[in-house]
């Protein structure tokens, strides 16, 4: 690898040189219908909720349509949306101690039925989070909230029990599978927020406002009448749910769609090559990796886990799957991030890996497959279905892998039961895997809870490995205390290490940010945590 030094440069490099948008206002494009926009989506979505579902496709629509104290600019920083400020410690918001969180409100603004925003819906959210009975995805950091305090209708105090660093964006940020604020004056007299039909069409607080939801099919928006900010220029939005990159590549192609945001990596030439579309790629905060079910025998060995990384080639896998599209590093958090940290980069080692199963007492058999008491490595890989780029990834591995006795059979599932939650038995949160890939996204915090603390087990959370480790345990503890940058990044790369030493999970490769819409689109400038945070003044 590169020294970071130089990476970063090169990476910077490349967001430099990578935009370019057309010039003049000539509708070019025939299919173009003026202020009408059409998305494309590979990822289904089991409901609209982003307190009880998470998807990359409903963060996308939640960053259109959802309340949020904080949003995020065109450099990833935090800025303020319904709060009037972002608090720290610096400006007063946060206490000396860590333990106070001020949260001033704007005055004036509106849901998207005209009903009236104010504190008593922040409290009645953070109460609905840490409510037992709803199915929230996690409740991280929420569980130090130990007081609330509202001394008028337009400020909340968070009263915590020990400091937070990640109160940004998990308090209703937009980065992230995070929640939104949500209506008091709709879902208020509930005693859970699991079946209402509020799931299936929210209220919330953004320029755009839901319409309709036709399951499997496509979700439509409108402008948002009662936005606080004003009316955004394009006044229709529908996405549609293409369940196969190859069929999305060809609607670009045609017209019948006019964005395909996160292009999965292994198109980027592809969707270059069209000359009405203009592509953007940059790297982003999203993650392709490999995941292990810790729960599951065989993937239990930390042995067996360490000899597969080293049967994995990444190079190559960017270098032919991917087009050379993708960096790959151990470290989970990108090295455009100012918490990245470098650490060694495993190498591709067939010669090693056999030796560790060797020590570690898997056998092989007659047909080739080890095998330790009884327990054979003939793992079941689930995979989500329309993608045929990561199709491509799993069979590059099945390659490498037998060269080592490990097998697997392919195991494939449509992607809103893929990533379904675990209250609707998705195949990632009920464990139904030995072994996985797809990719996150990493919060712009560098929190690891998600991926890697003992609560985070689902159905506490997104921690789909059942990976729990009382080094890994404390390490998050210090983490969420240090609200200084500088000292996060220190824990956040001994986390990192630690995450390496025991591979509950690896990193394929940093996922490059791909974007690909039509020539028509104006001024649309995308970040690498909320692509959609920004939407006002893009128009078509």
């Amino acid at each position: 690898m590169a020294p970071r030094a130089l990476a970063v440069a090169l990476l910077l490099a490349l967001v430099a040189c990578t935009r370019v948008e057309p010039t003049g206002v000539a509708v070019k494009n025939p299919w173009t219908v003026p202020h009408a926009l059409r998305i494309g989506e590979v990822q289904d979505i089991s409901g609209l909720n982003p307190h009880i579902v998470a998807a990359v496709a409903l963060g996308n629509l939640s960053q259109l349509t959802m309340a949020y104290l904080v949003r995020y600019d065109a450099h990833n920083a935090p800025v303020p949306e319904l709060a009037t400020s972002v608090p720290t410690q610096r400006n007063g918001g946060i206490s000396r101690d860590g333990l106070t969180i001020v949260w001033h409100l704007r005055r004036g603004v509106r849901w998207s039925d005209g009903a009236p925003f104010d504190a008593d819906d922040v409290v009645f959210s953070t109460n609905a989070v840490n409510n037992p009975r709803n199915n929230e995805i996690g409740r991280d950091g929420w569980d130090k909230i130990v007081r609330i305090d509202e001394p008028d209708k337009y400020t909340v105090v968070y009263h915590l029990s020990q400091p937070y660093s990640g109160y940004l964006p998990s308090f209703f940020g937009s980065a992230g599978a995070n929640p939104c604020i949500l209506p008091k004056h709709i879902l208020g007299s509930l005693p859970d927020i699991n079946t209402a039909p509020y799931n299936s069409k929210p209220v919330g607080i953004g320029p755009y406002r839901y319409v309709s939801w036709k399951r499997g099919e496509s979700v439509e928006l409108e402008a948002n009448p009662y936005y606080w900010r004003g009316q955004p220029k394009i006044k229709r939005i529908v996405e549609r749910f293409i369940p196969d990159r190859n069929t999305m590549l060809t609607l670009l192609r045609t017209g019948e769609i006019d964005l395909w945001p996160y292009v999965g990596t292994g198109y980027l030439k592809r969707v270059q090559e069209i000359s009405t579309a203009v592509t953007l790629h940059f790297p982003g905060f999203f993650y392709a990796h490999v995941d292990f079910n810790l729960s599951h025998p065989g993937v239990s060995d930390p042995a067996v886990r360490r000899a597969l990384r080293l049967a994995t080639n990444r190079a190559e896998l960017v270098a032919k799957v991917e087009g050379g599209s993708g960096i790959v590093q151990e470290n989970q958090i990108t090295a455009v991030s100012p918490l990245y940290a470098e650490i060694p980069l495993v190498p591709f080692d067939i010669a090693a890996a056999n030796k560790l199963l060797d020590a570690a007492g898997w056998k092989r058999g007659p047909d080739g497959v080890r095998a330790k008491g009884g327990v054979r490595l003939a793992l079941t890989w689930a995979a989500s279905t329309g993608t045929p780029d990561i199709d491509r990834i799993i069979e590059s591995i099945r390659a490498t892998w037998e060269q080592i006795g490990v097998t697997f059979q392919v195991k494939r599932y449509q992607p809103a039961l893929f990533f379904g939650p675990y209250s609707a038995g998705g195949t990632l949160f009920t464990g139904k895997f030995d072994v996985t890939t797809f990719a996150w996204g990493q919060t712009p915090d560098g929190d690891y809870t998600p991926t890697s603390a003992c609560s985070s087990i689902p159905p506490g959370g997104e921690n789909v490995t059942h990976f729990c480790d009382p080094v890994t345990e404390g390490l998050l503890v210090r983490s969420k205390a240090a609200y200084d940058e500088r000292a996060r990044r220190t824990i956040l790369r001994r986390l990192a290490l630690r995450t390496s030493e025991l591979v509950p999970y690896f990193v394929i490769f940093i996922r490059e940010d791909i974007h690909a819409y039509n020539k028509d689109l104006r001024g649309w400038h995308p970040n690498s945590s909320t692509p959609f945070d920004d939407f006002m003044n893009v128009d078509i």
